[in-house]
């Protein structure tokens, strides 16, 4: 028998989040070394990284008994990406800085880098030395991965949903199926 209450895993394990705690990582260290601490910008952008991973760990908490509770939270992450991103953008565009292009090298090299790292180690070394140029790029890059693994994400808890139903119907079932499979006295 199907259990109704199927366990959906360890959040860690998850790419989506790997790459979560690298942006806040990425953005933790940019934030503290070129924005001026009194700059509520500082605050702003860690916050905002940090609810997009602290929301990737909730919503798969949450998986267990609620799709619907998943992909809000989920959401929330996306949407706090997407304010981070927003950040970073201002940052390069108010301080005439270029924001890489698709096609140019810096902006093909770090794609490729991004697409290929999870883990936020190997990625020290680099932002210890890294511009602010580089770091919101790469910032850049990580948020716009990251948003495509967290849209994937949401389709296919929208797809499971339509497959398996929600928890309700879940139990129902595993009650059906119970009862079908005792003898009668």
């Amino acid at each position: 028998m199907e259990s109704f209450l199927p366990w959906r895993g360890n959040y860690r394990n998850l790419l989506v989040y790997r790459k979560s705690v690298v942006i806040y990582d990425l953005t933790y260290l940019f934030a503290r070394k070129y924005l001026d601490r009194s700059d509520r910008t500082v605050d702003q952008m860690i916050q905002a990284a940090r609810s997009c991973k602290q929301n990737i760990v909730e919503g798969v908490a949450a998986s267990t008994t609620s799709a619907e509770m998943e992909i809000k939270l989920v959401n929330v992450a996306k949407a706090s990406l997407q304010e981070l991103m927003e950040d970073f953008i201002d940052y390069l565009r108010v301080r005439r800085l270029p924001m890489w292009q698709r096609g140019e090298d810096k902006f093909e090299r770090s794609r490729r880098f991004c697409t290929a790292h999870s883990d936020p180690a190997d990625y020290v070394a680099w932002m210890d030395k890294a511009s602010p140029e580089a770091l919101c790029n790469v910032g850049l890059i990580l948020s716009r991965q990251t948003d495509y693994l967290l849209f994937r994400y949401i389709e296919s808890v929208k797809s499971d949903f339509l497959k398996r139903g929600g928890i309700r119907e879940q139990m129902a079932r595993a009650r059906i199926q119970s009862r079908s499979r005792k003898p009668e006295n």
